[in-house]
């Protein structure tokens, strides 16, 4: 992981440290679904998340820039990082969060956010979590068609370096209540909870 200067030491909701040290045994996943700030706060709500962060995650350069990774030229999706106990929740209930809750058929945007850092993406950190990955991504896709949408563009790829973004993006809308939040699901719901068959 990339670490800034400025990023603060604890999360702004629950404290804990936000580039870790994390707990032995705890899993560590990375979503991309537009605008970070809308996203961590749906991440930091949910049961057995210990800490989220925002930051770059699929690009090519080191270290970027907020201002460089919204020019499109680094390759990074506006990402965000989990760190969850998996006593109490599962990877495949925060896949299902993660596409019930934006449009995974609108290629480089996500609603009134345009460009290659708002695309919808699963980064995944275990060979489990890639078989996760792509088999929600077949079947969310699937419910989708039936209920007219068109084709699901997420990307699911290897999570390379997760960069952390700066520190005025971390927890954005814990501290700015009324800060804008683009995020918006189709309606279409996954059976619960998502299971790999067989």
């Amino acid at each position: 992981m990339g670490e800034r200067a400025e990023l603060p030491g604890c999360h702004f909701v629950n404290g804990n440290p936000l580039a870790g040290p994390y707990p032995e045994g705890f899993g560590r996943a990375v979503f991309a679904l537009g605008c970070f700030w809308g996203a961590e706060r749906l991440f930091w709500e949910a049961p057995g998340v210990w800490v989220t962060a925002a930051g770059y995650c699929g690009g090519h350069v080191a270290d970027p820039t907020y201002q460089q990774v919204c020019t499109g030229r680094t390759g990074h999706a506006e990402s965000v990082l989990v760190v969850f106990d998996p006593g109490v929740t599962s990877y495949e209930e925060l896949v299902q969060l993660f596409w019930e809750n934006h449009d995974p058929t609108q290629g480089m945007r996500q609603g009134n956010d345009v460009g290659t850092q708002y695309r919808s993406a699963l980064y995944w950190t275990t060979e489990d979590q890639r078989e996760v990955a792509e088999a929600s991504r077949e079947a969310y896709g699937a419910l989708l068609a039936k209920a007219g949408y068109g084709r699901v563009t997420t990307e699911v790829a290897r999570a390379g370096t997760f960069w952390f973004a700066e520190g005025y993006h971390q927890q954005y809308l814990a501290k700015n209540p009324h800060g804008y939040c683009g995020l918006a699901g189709t309606g279409v719901k996954l059976a619960e909870p998502f299971q790999l068959s067989g």
